[in-house]
C-alpha cells in the first residue's frame, strides 16, 4: 500500500495560481476535480478518500519557504516535457533540467509555482 494520501497547500493568491495548477496537475494524473468556495482539489483516478489528492486554499499570510514537494517520472522526456509546460503555464524554472550529481541516473528540474512555492520533478533509475 501507497502510504501517501494528500496535500494540504496554501497559496498566496488563488485567482493568480488556480491556471497554472488546473494545467499542471492534470499531467500529473490529478485529473478528477472536488472543488468548494475554500478549496480546489485535484485527485487521482479513483474515490475519495483512497486515491492521492493535491488540494489548495488561499492565505494570503503564506509565506513560501524552503519546503519542496517531489514528483517521479517515468523518464527523462517527460521531465523535459513538463519542464517546457511549466513554463508555458507561469512556473519559474529554478534550476535544471538537467542531470544532478546526486546519483548518476538523477534528471530533475526545479521550479516555483506563480507563489513561490517550490516543487521537483524526477527520474532516475535505481
Amino acid at each position: 500500500m501507497n502510504p501517501f494520501s494528500h496535500i494540504d497547500l496554501r497559496v498566496t493568491n488563488l485567482e493568480k495560481v488556480l491556471p497554472f495548477y488546473e494545467k499542471f496537475l492534470p499531467e500529473l494524473g490529478f485529473t478528477k476535480t472536488y472543488h468548494s468556495t475554500n478549496w480546489k482539489v485535484f485527485a487521482a483516478e479513483g474515490t475519495l478518500p483512497s486515491v492521492a489528492y493535491f488540494a489548495i486554499t488561499e492565505d494570503v499570510s503564506h509565506s513560501p519557504n524552503q519546503n519542496l514537494i517531489g514528483f517521479w517520472v517515468k523518464d527523462r522526456i517527460e521531465v523535459d516535457r513538463l519542464s517546457q509546460l511549466i513554463k508555458e503555464i507561469g512556473g519559474r524554472i529554478t534550476s535544471g533540467p538537467q542531470q544532478f550529481p546526486i546519483s548518476p541516473t538523477y534528471y530533475a528540474v526545479y521550479f516555483e509555482d506563480p507563489c513561490g512555492n517550490q516543487y521537483e520533478i524526477v527520474h532516475r533509475l535505481n
